[in-house]
This record gives structure tokens, sequence and C-alpha cells, in this order.
């Protein structure tokens, strides 16, 4: 068992298998300045070349030490694949849509028969094979991509998308189904392009936007249908205080499920996940402790999310650009700390 490399772990924990240390890394966005800095490719470049970024992904392991390497870096792909303008970001700034395209009756929006062909897919399916050329078999490779709620207020705006939930369920669910199958589409791209996992972000469906009982009968079908669409290992990730959806969350068939700290009971939800045979990443503060944090602050906090039974210690969310390297690190000795049957906390 102690000679397992960084994918065979991941891959072990995906299936339920005990391993000798839990892995770390990142299942949301890591892109800090000072990666950028020490690998010398920044975005918003690295956002759009190909070499670019994979050479920004592969520093979360070379330099910070992650034990698995997380790509592209924002949340807009699906969109300006399908028409969305976007702003594409700064060094400091992701990639954003300004506008989006539901100006033409719904009835016309469909799936782009060439999706994988347009926007930064093309570029985003060849850092894939780059990435993996450069870290080889040994390191795995996790690709995320916006899920249907997101899609869809992209496609819309959050104010239209929200009222059409109360008043037109019918218009938000055509509009949820066509985003559903493009979140199927380039998942399954990913994996043909020698990811391992693909990580579906979907902040909008937040209970703090969108309320339980939606979410079940709205959100949760597009959800299964994705699960079964994907022809590899799937992570679920939605913000925000988790607690009241985690058993909708659990129940659609996802591997693994990424909660941020804003949860308000991470045993509870270990448990119920672990019940539903789902792994659990997370979930350090990004907001706080990994932003702003002292690394004995980053392990402290790592300490707990171990102590409830997270299966791959991760940060919650997305890191702040300023976010030091220093702090990723503390996860890794954390980690390590943790597993050291000789260590006590």
């Amino acid at each position: 068992m102690h000679d397992l490399n960084f994918k065979d772990r991941l891959l072990k924990v995906f299936n339920g298998e005990e391993v000798d240390k839990v892995p770390v890394g990142s299942f949301t966005t890591t892109p800090v300045m000072e990666l950028m800095e020490k690998c010398g490719s920044a975005r918003p470049e690295a956002d759009h070349d190909p070499e670019k970024m994979a050479t920004l992904a592969v520093s979360q392991h070379e330099i910070a030490g992650f034990e698995m390497v997380r790509f592209p870096f924002d949340c807009t792909i699906l969109g300006e694949a399908m028409g969305c303008e976007i702003h594409c970001g700064t060094k400091e700034r992701t990639p954003s849509v300004i506008n989006g395209l539901l100006k033409t009756p719904l009835e016309c929006l469909e799936v782009p028969h060439d999706l994988l062909e347009r926007g930064r897919i093309p570029s985003i399916l060849e850092a894939a094979d780059i990435i993996r050329e450069r870290i080889g078999e040994e390191v795995p490779i996790i690709a995320g991509l916006e899920g249907p709620m997101d899609l869809a207020v992209s496609l819309s705006d959050i104010r239209s998308f929200l009222l059409w939930t109360i008043k037109d369920p019918e218009k938000v669910s055509q509009l949820l189904d066509v985003c559903t199958e493009a979140c199927i589409e380039l998942g399954n791209a990913y994996l043909d392009h020698g990811v391992d996992v693909v990580c579906i972000a979907d902040a909008v469906a937040s209970p703090e936007l969108v309320k339980p009982s939606d979410f079940e009968e709205l959100i949760k079908p597009r959800y299964s249908r994705i699960t079964k669409g994907i022809n590899g290992l799937s992570v679920l990730h939605v913000c925000g205080k988790t607690d009241s959806i985690i058993s909708h969350m659990t129940g659609c068939g996802f591997d693994g499920i990424s909660i941020e700290e804003s949860i308000q009971d991470l045993n509870t939800a270990v448990e119920v996940a672990h019940r539903n045979n789902t792994i659990v990443i997370g979930n350090v503060s990004t907001s706080v402790t990994m932003f702003s944090g002292t690394p004995e602050q980053v392990k402290e906090e790592a300490f707990k999310s171990l102590d409830a039974g997270v299966d791959i210690l991760a940060p919650g969310c997305g890191l702040a650009p300023q976010t030091p390297i220093r702090n990723l690190k503390a996860l890794i000795e954390a980690r390590n700390k943790y597993c050291d049957k000789s260590y006590t906390i």
C-alpha cells in the first residue's frame, strides 16, 4: 500500500478502498499569483493558450506539492462555446460572462453540433493532452466545467433565471435540459483526453439561491442524467451552506461531492455521503484561512476536516489569487502529520 502513486491512491479512494493516507489537492480552481510567478505562466494567457494552461496547471503539483492537477481555471467555458460574450479576465480576475444569448426565442436553443470545436474548448482539450504527457500516468488530472445551473444563468442572467423558476418552470426545464446535454458532451471529451475525474461546479445551485424543494425537482434529475451520461468518475461542487441538500447531492450518482467551509455540520454531511457511497472532498476555508491565515491555522482547520472524515483534503472552494503557496503546502504538512500513526493532535 505504501508504494501507491498519487493516481492509484486517488482511484482507490473513489473505489472505497483503504489507502495509506488521505490524498491532498483541489477540485476547484488554484491559479494563485505566486504559482504564476514561479512557473512563468500567467493568466489571462493561461486561460486560452494550451502550453501556458498546462504549465500553470502542473505547477500545482510541481511547486505547491498537490497530489493532483486541476484545470482549467474558470467556469465560462461552455457559456463561451454556446455564444455568450466573455470578458477575458486579467492576472487576478477570472474570465466572466458579459452578455448571454437568450434574446432569441428559447425554442431555438440547442447544443451546437460542433460544440467541441467552439470557443476555448479545443485549447483546453489540447492542454489536457500536454498535461498528461508532462506528468505521466502517476498523477491524476481533474478537469472542471460549469454545471447546468451556472450555464443556464450564463446564457440568460441570474435575475431572469430565478424569476423563471417561479413564473415559468417549463422554460427553466427546457433550458436546463440543453445545458445538461452540453455538460455531458464536454465531460466525456475531457475523459477522452486522459482526464481522470470530471468536476461539475454549480454555484447557482446553492440553497442560498435555490430552495431545496426546487433543487430536488429541477436540478437533481439533471444531475442524475449527467452522472449516467458521463463515462467516468464525476464530482459535484456546490457553493454555500449545503446542509439542506446533502442528501440530494449524494443521491444523484456522483462519485464524490466537494463542499465548502460554510457547511454547518460536516460530520453529518460525511455520514450521509458515505451511506450513499459518495466520497467527500474539502473543506478548508478559502476566503479566510487559506487566503489570510498562517500555515498553523491552515493545519488546525485541516485537522478538523480530517477528523470529520473527509476522503480528500482540499480547499473548500476556488483559491483567491493572493493565497500564499505556504498555505497550500500546509495542507500537505497537515495530512502528513495526521496520517503519521505516531503523531497526536
